[in-house]
């Protein structure tokens, strides 16, 4: 019998290395075949941008006004609306989607808001101005206002402020208002009285809506829905009137959408948002979100200056001399508090 040889390890690694580079091959066959298919099966990949997104499909509009509904690339890590991003329309219907999403191109804006289960959350992209809408109806909340205003400031998209429902007010009470807006007004923030239900101010709205891409805004109930309806009335979006019960908007928008606007620019309607948390946000975030608060920062006697009551504070000096507004001051403390309160237990 002859006694089998045995090979040594150099002829080991040989054979076990010329395995691979058939699998290797194999492997490229494959996927040289796959991309063929998929070449096959898809166009060449054209620019858009995102009208909507629904969990794992999303609305993408071409150059040409053609809207497909795409699937998207595993690699996509996030996608929102307002999004610029690469496509392939497929060339033969798939039912209700009809092509994927290859990449999405760099944002130059983006609007998160925090989400106690997922985090932080983009809502938007690309957006030139953050239209916040309030209404004597619910009650006009400044704190809200400021909030949206830190948020704004944090990611450094222009904001607008517009009040609307405007024709509920008496002359008595549109004076208040007035008085209240120009808190803002003397710190250099843009204001804007509107009523979709009379017309006033839509005509200004038109102009700031022009310019490029602008968001709606602000807690639900406060006529975001009414005017884009006056906006876009062919659109016929559903609206809903304030709870008599809870004093509080019923959400009408359940998801994102861009429209285009017959005068120029897009608009994105967002759902609406009661309350608008910033405890993603650190203290001295916030405090830089106060564009008034800047040119004291940094100046109190102490290093570790909550801002409050403590001897040497610059922001409350400030406040003393009518630099800052003692309502945003007030404002300012209630969102540091409520960060603390809100803040997740894991971060």
């Amino acid at each position: 019998m002859t006694k089998k040889k045995h090979l040594t390890q150099r002829q080991n690694d040989r054979i076990a290395g010329n395995q691979q580079k058939r699998l290797d091959r194999l492997a490229q066959k494959a996927a040289k075949a796959d991309q063929q298919i998929e070449q096959a099966a898809f166009s060449e990949a054209e620019p858009g941008i995102v009208i909507s997104r629904f969990g794992q499909h999303a609305d993408i509009e071409a150059k040409d006004g053609t809207i497909t509904r795409c699937n998207l690339r595993r690699t996509i890590g996030s996608l929102v609306c307002g999004d610029a991003v690469v496509f392939r329309r497929a060339l033969q219907s798939q039912g209700t989607i009809d092509g994927v999403v290859e990449a999405v191109q760099e944002r130059s804006s983006v609007l998160s808001r925090p989400d106690f289960y997922d985090g932080l959350k983009p809502v938007a992209a690309n957006i030139d101005l953050l239209i916040i809408v309030s209404a004597v109806l619910p009650a006009l909340s400044l704190n809200i206002i400021d909030r949206y205003l830190v948020a704004a400031e944090t990611m450094q998209i222009k904001p607008l402020l517009l009040l609307n429902k405007i024709d509920l007010l008496s002359e008595q009470q549109r004076t208040e208002v007035e008085q209240q807006l120009d808190i803002y007004r003397k710190i250099g923030y843009e204001t804007l009285l509107l009523s979709a239900k009379s017309g006033e101010g839509m005509a200004q709205l038109d102009h700031y809506l022009s310019q490029g891409t602008s968001i709606f805004v602000g807690q639900s109930g406060v006529g975001k829905s009414s005017l884009l309806n006056n906006l876009l009335p062919e659109m016929g979006v559903v609206t809903q009137e304030v709870s008599d019960v809870s004093g509080l908007g019923q959400h009408t928008t359940t998801v994102a959408r861009l429209y285009h606007l017959t005068q120029g620019g897009q608009l994105i309607d967002s759902p609406g948002i009661r309350e608008f948390a910033l405890w993603h946000l650190s203290d001295e975030e916030v405090s830089w979100g106060y564009r008034e608060f800047r040119p004291w920062l940094g100046r109190c006697k102490f290093r570790d200056c909550t801002h409050g009551n403590d001897p040497g504070c610059a922001l409350h000096h400030a406040v003393e001399t009518g630099d800052i507004a003692v309502e945003r001051f007030d404002n300012y403390h209630k969102i540091l508090l409520s960060m603390a309160q809100d803040k997740p237990s894991y971060l």
